[in-house]
């Protein structure tokens, strides 16, 4: 490869939660382990961006900045390079992350008491931002079918119809059931939603982490109609590990909606901003670095292959769902038998495996646990060594 992809930076003290709290649980973890919890990457960062940012600092003022036109451009010619959606810079209203934009879109677009709609199980801040905000969360369990998660459309139809439902947050690709949502599901979504006046709110920030064999689509991009009642947020955070430089996009195709939410971000600051390197980061990684995010999907890949055959092999109790898309696999544990608590005292104890638990997610998450992929394969290797050391007394 042409990229380093084995390298990683033990991240105690730097303010880091995931290895801070690895710490915390267990300060006797050894040199081999590395948390599998919080989705950021443990690869080094992209050398075009290192090099672009040094190149910028040494030639810039760190003063006030609102977003430029070459950031915004640049944003746009990568939405129609990678994920052909013709999108308009001025649609674009920058965000400290995709998380601060939905809780905004939450409270801009619906009232206290007004219900939202989640498929489930599904990423945890989507509930907080419901429950904090004293909304209804109007709740669609996914159906399990095999190795995968679909949509009970019956069931989604029924609520949306609901008068009191006001707003879906859309989770594409999902996480953590790593679905990556069909064109026919997203239409049948979009004329749902249109139907029965539900705005759409379009989380994609894994929407750059499609497994080889699927493709994704824009939610906006299926249809006018779709395009006119939805959201769509996006970030680098994800695709090129740069969330600690909060900077998210939310498109807003609308010019009536996106007047509202411009009206509600300034009704909470004057003037709604990301930081300057994180604008030049975002430009620089949507501009030079296609063929990086090419070779880091192969080895979030390789370490879905690595664990698949791993658990078939040793641990067939072990469901591995199928990843279409992220670098979270979603495991289902709950054939071993053993309590879900229990599974994670295990896992973090004796076995030195620091997974995001499947219960945070839901009810329909317990028993099952979610693993960050986004690191080298040696780290994956020794982890599954780990586990059937540990686990060989508590599994026949």
């Amino acid at each position: 490869m042409k990229y380093d992809f084995t390298t990683v930076y033990k991240r105690y003290g730097c303010g880091s939660g995931k290895w801070d709290e690895m710490q915390r649980e267990n300060p006797n973890v050894g040199e081999d382990v590395i948390p599998f919890s919080v989705a950021d990457m443990e690869f080094v960062e992209a050398p075009e961006i290192v090099e672009g940012l040094k190149a910028f600092l040494d030639t810039t003022v760190l003063g006030y900045a609102n977003a430029t036109d070459s950031y915004k451009e640049a944003v746009c010619a990568w939405m129609k390079r990678r994920h052909n959606w013709d999108a308009k810079p001025e649609w674009i209203l920058p965000s400290h992350g995709v998380v601060d934009a939905f809780f905004s879109a939450i409270k801009c677009y619906t009232n206290e008491g007004d219900g939202v709609m989640l498929l489930t199980p599904v990423y945890y801040p989507m509930y907080i931002g419901i429950k904090v905000n004293n909304r209804v969360l109007v709740d669609c369990p996914l159906v399990e079918r095999g190795d995968t998660y679909e949509i009970d459309f019956e069931d989604f139809e029924k609520k949306a119809k609901d008068p009191n439902t006001k707003l879906f947050i859309l989770c594409s690709p999902h996480n953590p059931c790593g679905r990556v949502w069909t064109k026919e599901e997203l239409e049948r979504i979009g004329r749902i939603c249109n139907e029965n006046h539900v705005l759409v709110v379009d989380d994609e920030i894994h929407h750059d982490l499609i497994m080889p064999g699927h493709t994704h689509y824009v939610y906006a991009s299926l249809s006018t109609e779709m395009e006119q009642n939805c959201l769509v947020l996006t970030a680098p955070s994800k695709t090129f590990n740069l969330a600690g430089l909060q900077t998210s996009n939310i498109f807003v195709p609308n010019e009536a909606l996106r007047r509202e939410m411009e009206a509600f971000l300034k009704r909470g600051s004057a003037n709604p901003k990301c930081n300057i390197l994180g604008y030049k980061a975002c430009e620089i990684a949507y501009s030079s670095c296609g063929e990086w995010l090419d070779e880091c999907i192969q080895v979030i890949d390789e370490n879905r292959r690595v664990i698949t055959e791993f658990m078939a092999e040793n641990f067939p109790q072990i469901r591995v769902c199928e990843l279409q898309a992220t670098y979270l696999l979603w495991m289902d544990w709950n054939g071993l038998g053993l309590d879900y608590k229990e599974l994670e005292r295990i896992n973090r104890q004796e076995a030195g495996l620091f997974y995001d638990e499947g219960y945070i997610f839901g009810a329909q998450g317990e028993g099952f646990e979610r693993w960050n992929l986004a690191c080298p394969t040696s780290y994956v290797v020794a982890a599954l060594k780990r586990m059937k050391e540990a686990y060989g007394k508590y599994v026949k």
